[in-house]
């Protein structure tokens, strides 16, 4: 951490110098916020494109989170506090967070630019999936999906219900999302969809455009261009998750059965984020 913290820091010295007539210190915070496995190093290369536009910074940090993905261990709230205070002004940064009442007021503050990105929770679950069994040798749940379990069936079943027997904590999709609901609604958060980065790209990066400038951030030139320079950082095959990149694609690996399941442990909650008028689809 120490060297990452370094590192930084000598980032945001030649910042302060390639943008000297502007001030680092009135910038807010970018903090890229999101469930798992809905896109989230899609949106901070976005957000990494404020680099370009002033003296923003890549932290580098590691991601804060709710839930250590090695061990399955929950954070405390003074441990996420600490990882969110090491943020600077003008800092780039992501992470996995619960709508807690001290973390949603410590990201809501003045000087807080905060991005809440959601995805089809189906497509979460089919990425989730191939991220635990291919991606994630170290991930608490890896060696089940890998050793115990033995087709993709049964893998997206343990996705969409999760592992109640488990040691390290794995409840279902309804149960593991609805701790970020609270991020939904807020004025001081910009709620984004997964697929509108992917499908309206430009009405996306103009509302990520317009929100940073509404905390606190000067643009140095016309908001279109801005808006192509952010276009122009995206590169998802950099990202070291990136499979495919595609929306809609579970309904090329629900069966009847994960339909089902699905509807019943959540539902609900498709309505509640617009991906479904009703239960029936």
């Amino acid at each position: 951490m120490q060297a990452r913290l370094i590192r930084r820091d000598l980032r945001r010295a030649a910042q302060k110098w390639r943008y000297r007539r502007l001030n680092l210190y009135s910038l807010p915070v970018f903090f890229a916020n999101s469930f798992p496995k809905s896109g989230t190093h899609l949106l901070t290369q976005v957000l990494q494109g404020f680099t370009l536009l002033g003296p923003a910074v890549n932290s580098g940090l590691p991601a804060i989170v709710s839930y250590q993905g090695d061990s399955g261990r929950a954070l405390t709230v003074k441990e996420v506090l600490t990882g969110l205070q090491r943020l600077r002004p003008g800092d780039i940064a992501y992470g996995h967070l619960h709508a807690l009442p001290e973390v949603v007021s410590y990201l809501s503050q003045e000087g807080f630019a905060t991005y809440f990105l959601i995805r089809d929770p189906r497509d979460v679950v089919v990425s989730h999936v191939h991220y635990v069994t291919d991606m994630a040798s170290r991930h608490a749940h890896h060696k089940f999906y890998l050793q115990e379990l033995q087709n993709f069936d049964q893998r997206l079943r343990t996705s969409i219900l999760g592992r109640p027997d488990s040691q390290a904590p794995f409840p279902d999709i309804g149960a593991r999302f609805r701790p970020y609901l609270g991020w939904l609604g807020r004025r001081d958060v910009l709620v984004l969809r997964y697929e509108e980065l992917v499908h309206d790209r430009e009405g996306a990066l103009a509302r990520i455009v317009g929100f940073a400038v509404s905390r606190g951030f000067s643009l140095n030139c016309e908001r279109e261009r801005a808006v192509d320079k952010l276009r122009g950082g995206i590169q998802p095959q950099k990202s070291p998750t990136f499979r495919r990149g595609e929306t809609g694609g579970w309904r090329d690996h629900f069966n009847a059965e994960h339909k089902e399941i699905f509807k019943e442990v959540a539902g609900d909650l498709l309505i509640r984020l617009g991906y479904e008028r009703e239960v029936d689809w």
